[in-house]
């Protein structure tokens, strides 16, 4: 079938992640480039905003992509997406990293009684960070505050709040339950917010 020059020739389908990672399976090294295309970005950004180092990000997803390439069985297509997977990846090689480089007065790592949240914890309330995100100015006061939190209360704030992660995706990636997520994401929210409004107060 041919079509007129003015016209848009319709575009081959995007091979979904199943179909991908039995590419992967059988050594096609075009997947993997489109896969890496695809992806790595959002993959570098997630981790960016973890750790805040622009070398420990690109190693994790560099470290992801390998691992993904070395064993595509790992990955289960039922279980979410393939970029939901390479977060995962990436999230344990940073794990690693921040264990050994981190200050010893670093936040602590986790929270205790995480499921002990009240109901609703999900929904934002007036002063969340995702509002003040956008109106406030200084940006690096955020990102200082979000980097000031908790390894596990960040990672919340950096999946659902900044990627806009489904909740369920989000929880996959962190490798808990999708209570504990929104236990995590609330305190964080309150936290970020109590940070942002003594700035604002300190500016004023």
């Amino acid at each position: 079938m041919r079509f007129p020059p003015w016209t848009d020739r319709p575009r081959p389908a995007e091979p979904d992640d199943a179909a991908l990672a039995a590419a992967l399976a059988r050594g096609d090294a075009q997947a993997l480039d489109r896969l890496y295309r695809r992806e790595a970005a959002a993959v570098y950004r997630y981790a960016l905003a973890m750790c805040g180092n622009p070398a420990w990000s690109a190693d994790a997803t560099q470290e992801a992509f390998v691992a993904l390439a070395a064993r595509p069985a790992g990955y289960d297509p039922a279980r979410g997406p393939l970029g939901a997977y390479l977060c995962g990846i990436a999230r344990h090689v940073l794990r690693a990293q921040w264990r050994q480089r981190v200050p010893a007065d670093a936040p602590p790592d986790d929270d205790a009684d995480e499921d002990a949240g009240p109901a609703g914890a999900a929904q934002a309330p007036a002063g969340s960070p995702e509002g003040l995100l956008v109106r406030h100015q200084a940006v690096d006061a955020l990102w200082a505050a979000l980097r000031g939190l908790p390894w596990a209360q960040r990672e919340a704030v950096v999946l659902v709040d900044l990627q806009e992660r489904p909740y369920q995706e989000a929880a996959d990636i962190a490798g808990i339950a999708l209570n504990t997520l929104r236990t995590r994401l609330h305190r964080a929210r309150a936290r970020l917010a109590e940070r942002l409004a003594d700035r604002q107060g300190d500016l004023g």
